[in-house]
């Protein structure tokens, strides 16, 4: 039986979720409910994710997808509930502190690059908290480096990108601050497909060799979940579906709900 946790009616509970993970609990949410000025969005949410594993919420819109992101990075009300980074209670920290002690960085979903400055000026600007700035050119030498598409236009503004070099771009930019948790939101929105499959296998990449630990939003849910090791189906700020990546992606209500099945 494959490990899915979604009978009909009932929701998996915390044990379900923590059994997807390994013991190596990375990242875990408790009990939490958060959202926006005074307007609940997640309610008693759990979420369980192990070092350099992926983690993909797929969902309708509105279902608090991005407000777990937002949640773990600190952009949301938060009513109750704990946060925790290795046994550690980061509920309550700043983004800043978030990123700089904890190792968490979050890349948005919109274009968030600078277009009038270099493509290296945008990498560097990814280490503005850092402080030694000279952590932050090795770091951004290390990308220039590792990404060919990004050194051959490391002098050039960033705007002469194109839309899959520049979600790259953003990808890198938040690798110069060495984080350990990655928090992507709807990286292949807008791309044309060969970037998105680029985009996806940079993740793996990051996930398999750098041991990154990726938690997800994605509208594309056949490719999330295709990528993650597990994914959690959200209805109405709750977690409805639980499972291994490929098990939902052969799970019918799933199928039929968000993969045009």
């Amino acid at each position: 039986m494959s490990d899915q946790y979604s009978v009909l009616g009932k929701a998996p509970q915390a044990e379900d979720l923590k059994k997807l993970s390994s013991s190596n609990v990375h990242l875990k949410i408790s009990n939490l409910s958060a959202g926006y000025g005074k307007m609940e969005i997640l309610h008693n949410l759990d979420l369980y994710v192990s070092k350099a594993q992926s983690l993909c919420l797929i969902g309708p819109n509105g279902a608090g997808k991005s407000t777990i992101l937002h949640s773990i990075y600190g952009f949301t009300n938060i009513f109750k509930g704990k946060i925790e980074i290795d046994g550690k209670d980061i509920t309550n920290q700043t983004p800043a502190e978030k990123l700089k002690n904890y190792g968490i960085a979050y890349i948005l979903q919109d274009n968030s690059v600078f277009p009038d400055m270099t493509v290296e000026e945008n990498l560097l600007m990814g280490g503005y908290i850092k402080d030694k700035t000279e952590e932050s050119y090795e770091e951004a030498e290390k990308v220039l480096q590792k990404y060919e598409r990004l050194r051959n236009r490391r002098n050039q503004p960033a705007k002469v990108l194109s839309g899959g070099e520049r979600r790259l771009l953003e990808i890198s930019r938040a690798l110069v601050m060495k984080p350990s948790v990655l928090l992507v939101d709807e990286p292949s929105i807008g791309l044309e497909p060969r970037y998105i499959q680029m985009v996806f296998e940079i993740l793996r990449d990051l996930q398999q060799n750098e041991k990154k630990t990726i938690i997800l939003v994605e509208q594309n849910a056949k490719k999330g979940l295709e990528f993650a090791d597990i994914g959690y189906v959200l209805v109405s700020g709750e977690t409805a579906i639980a499972g291994k990546g490929e098990d939902l992606l052969n799970n019918p209500d799933v199928g039929r709900l968000f993969l045009g099945g």
